[in-house]
């Protein structure tokens, strides 16, 4: 196992449970944080072809405004404590992204919240945790 540990983010209190957890964990100074915010996209959503047209110029706004919003605070917070971490903010099918992000990093563990900001949307299709539960290869820890 790695010395990676990779945190979902997405802005809830429940992520920055997970961040405090993950932190807590980082016992050696060895050990890497990868926080990631994942700007949600999903293939049941109903767009009329114009709106599909847009949607890729709406992107780099989002990633910039989640990067700004949410990641850079929990950044600038754990740099002001020492503890040093990396940010990354990827779009796309979020349990499937923190996959993808986690083999990139060599990641050990991955760590979220329990509850995001998913709403009725966990409800239908299921949660990220339950999806990254699911498919994840290496250890994933749910935070309440």
């Amino acid at each position: 196992m790695t010395d990676t540990i990779l945190i979902g983010i997405d802005g809830s209190k429940a992520g920055e449970h997970a961040v405090r957890f993950a932190v807590s964990q980082a016992t050696s100074g060895k050990t890497h944080l990868v926080l990631a915010y994942v700007v949600e996209w999903s293939p049941y959503t109903f767009n009329t072809p114009e709106e599909n047209e847009q949607r890729h110029l709406r992107r780099k706004e989002e990633i910039k405004t989640a990067q700004e919003r949410v990641l850079d605070p929990i950044l600038q917070s754990l740099e002001s404590q020492g503890v040093k971490a990396l940010g990354v903010v990827r779009h796309g099918q979020v349990a499937d992204v923190l996959l993808q992000i986690a083999k990139e990093r060599g990641a050990g563990q991955i760590v979220v919240g329990r509850i995001g900001h998913s709403g009725i949307t966990s409800l239908l299709f299921g949660s990220v945790a339950t999806k990254l539960t699911q498919l994840a290869h290496i250890p994933v820890t749910i935070v309440p």
